[in-house]
């Protein structure tokens, strides 16, 4: 495959990334996003930042903004070089990618985040479940199912604009696996992420700039707003973009299984949000999921090895 970019010099961040195991980058990627999301979250309610609060379409605007302004400022190559088709596919993953966060970040003021992410699991676990091609997959994602229906609860008597937040959220990232497999497949490091997030916070600027005065003329919330993007996109995204690039997509989307239980612990921590016992059964049956899945991918792997010569 052509290199270019970025993509073509391995320095010693990326050699780490294209060798690290999947799980572990996963947890990775999961750790920096709902740091940013807990931040984000304290950004809506005023906690930080010397405000009332931030409203979350304009948290998640600054979002984009801040996380593409750090990825082109590290991508190389980024400006020249793309095909119309890529191009498109950017601007549409882009575009995704940030509506995705706008409707997570509406959800999340009125919903418990570890509850939130659970919920819109229900987008990658319907990605994996169409791209299954064995018996040991379909176990894999029945046990994840459960786990994540546990946790997720049913706790939406009087929430019902939340969770139309959450499952609209859902179906973003469903689009955002699909569309971002396909974009990391173009192997420029993360500069199709960087403009792909350029162009999504210049589309969703009417959702997002409306209310933004206050964080412009405020040194301290303009940083916040964008450590926001570097934290949740530019590190959380762009770990995604290379592992993308490493297993396939069916993988990808159950391993996502790990994102209920990192954010869940996330959000004990920065948040206050103590898991109870059964919550703790869900993480566990998400977890055996995985590892059933991480199974059938070795003796996939093995079976290859032993039948090729090459």
């Amino acid at each position: 495959m052509h290199r270019n970019g970025d993509a073509g010099t391995a320095g010693p961040v990326t050699r780490w990334l294209s060798t690290t195991q999947p799980e572990a980058l996963f947890v990775l990627s999961a750790i920096a996003q709902y740091v940013g999301a807990v931040l984000a979250v304290l950004l809506f309610d005023g906690s930080i930042g010397g405000t009332d609060g931030v409203s979350p379409q304009t948290v998640a605007w600054f979002r984009a903004i801040g996380a593409a302004i750090a990825l082109l400022a590290l991508s190389r190559g980024w400006r020249s070089g793309w095909t119309r088709e890529q191009l498109i596919g950017v601007a549409f993953f882009g575009v995704t990618t940030v509506l995705m966060n706008v409707f997570f970040y509406l959800a999340i003021e009125r919903i418990d985040l570890g509850k939130s992410i659970t919920i819109e699991f229900i987008g990658p676990i319907t990605v994996a479940a169409v791209t299954t091609r064995s018996r040991r997959n379909a176990i894999a994602l029945l046990f994840a199912v459960a786990g994540v229906v546990i946790l997720g609860g049913v706790e939406i008597d009087d929430n019902l604009v939340g969770l139309v937040f959450i499952l609209i959220a859902s179906a973003l990232w469903a689009g955002y696996i699909v569309i971002g497999s396909r974009v990391a497949q173009v192997d420029r490091g993360v500069a199709g992420l960087g403009l792909g997030l350029a162009i999504g916070a210049l589309v969703t600027t009417p959702i997002g700039a409306p209310g933004s005065l206050e964080v412009w003329t405020s040194p301290s919330l303009l940083v916040l707003c964008l450590a926001v993007g570097v934290f949740s996109n530019a590190i959380g995204y762009g770990i995604d973009q290379f592992t993308m690039r490493r297993i396939p997509i069916r993988r990808f989307s159950v391993l996502l299984a790990l994102l209920p239980v990192t954010g869940m612990v996330i959000g004990w921590i920065g948040l206050g949000q103590q898991p109870s016992a059964i919550d703790l059964v869900g993480i566990s049956l998400v977890l055996i999921g995985v590892a059933v899945q991480e199974r059938d991918e070795i003796e996939r792997v093995e079976a290859v090895v032993r039948t090729d010569p090459a």
